[in-house]
């Protein structure tokens, strides 16, 4: 395969599943061979390769700092693709399967003198793996946990004895909600912010976070933002295999390519995890992703290819 993102599958083994909260378990896989896994830093997740054929991505944290075993909190969705519900339905303990190695777009940033978390939900995942990094390392953080209740609330035991935690309910009869808006304003200007969750606490982030320097402010996704473009109607030079492809109407540049037997890592199809990620050497990308910086697509320098179109009508990739 070629690439960004190609990393090799590792076999794995679920090694313990625990309740975490009310349709929330956390998914414990060791190696087959009880090696150390890869190294996972705070705000990694990994493709998920289920014995069904599905692909899904999840967070991951290192259960009690073992390095032979990474953890996945997996929320089963009542509107789900099917990778969910697989999950609680089919998946025991001792099923075999695959995973790749730990991708990180969330990283924590090491020098900021202070890091501020705002979780939502599921989203709380990777943001628990950056309170352990960050409490281990003895560096200034807070964090802003937001929750329908307290039963849907993962990790709630440990995290209500700290000082510096702010635990929000929707039915709480206090009537105190998350409000992102204050707590961007009351935020020191060197610090750094991390927001994951649902996708309309993404959106609300973006906004009150629009003037805030790109370079402090981080978020992941995991559904896709923007529909992914699928005019067509362009040329795909493929610089290293001398081929061209013509995408047409209602084909992402991924398909064709699939399609004509050319050999490009992928994963979620929306945009959203980054395998695909593709150099460009030539073209204007139409992004549509939910991986690259403002910066990064200005630049130019890649794009996702399972979701992303071209805005004239030609693109050299590195393929």
């Amino acid at each position: 395969m070629s690439g960004l993102n190609d990393s090799p599958l590792i076999d794995v083994r679920l090694a313990a599943i625990h309740y975490a909260a009310h349709d929330i378990n956390i998914y414990e896989f060791s190696r087959l061979d009880d090696l150390k896994l890869p190294a996972a830093q705070a705000g990694a997740h990994v493709d998920l390769h289920l014995p069904n054929g599905l692909v899904r991505q999840y967070s991951i944290f290192v259960p009690d700092r073992s390095p032979t075993r990474y953890a996945l909190a997996i929320k089963r969705e009542a509107i789900s693709r099917g990778g969910s519900h697989y999950i609680f339905d089919e998946l025991k303990v001792g099923t075999l399967l695959r995973i790749s190695e730990p991708i990180n777009r969330f990283r924590l940033n090491d020098s900021a003198a202070h890091s501020i978390l705002i979780a939502g939900g599921i989203g709380i995942t990777p943001i628990w793996a950056m309170t352990q990094e960050l409490r281990t390392n003895n560096r200034s953080w807070e964090l802003h946990y937001a929750c329908r209740s307290r039963p849907d609330m993962a990790f709630h035991d440990p995290l209500k004895r700290l000082a510096n935690v702010r635990l929000y309910f929707g039915n709480d009869e206090t009537g105190a909600a998350l409000d992102l808006e204050s707590i961007v304003s009351h935020a020191p200007k060197h610090a750094h912010l991390y927001c994951c969750g649902p996708a309309r606490m993404l959106d609300s982030f973006e906004d009150v976070t629009s003037h805030w320097p790109s370079d402090q402010v981080h978020l992941e996704r995991f559904a896709a933002k923007e529909k992914a473009s699928l005019e067509g109607g362009f040329v795909v030079e493929l610089a290293r295999s001398g081929g061209e492809l013509i995408i047409p109407p209602n084909k992402s540049i991924l398909t064709v390519l699939r399609d004509a037997g050319v050999d490009v890592p992928y994963s979620c199809e929306d945009g959203v995890c980054g395998a695909c990620e593709t150099s460009v050497i030539s073209g204007v990308p139409d992004h549509r992703d939910s991986v690259l910086s403002n910066a990064e697509r200005e630049a130019n320098k890649s794009m996702m290819i399972c979701c992303s179109g071209c805005r004239d009508g030609r693109l050299i990739l590195d393929l």
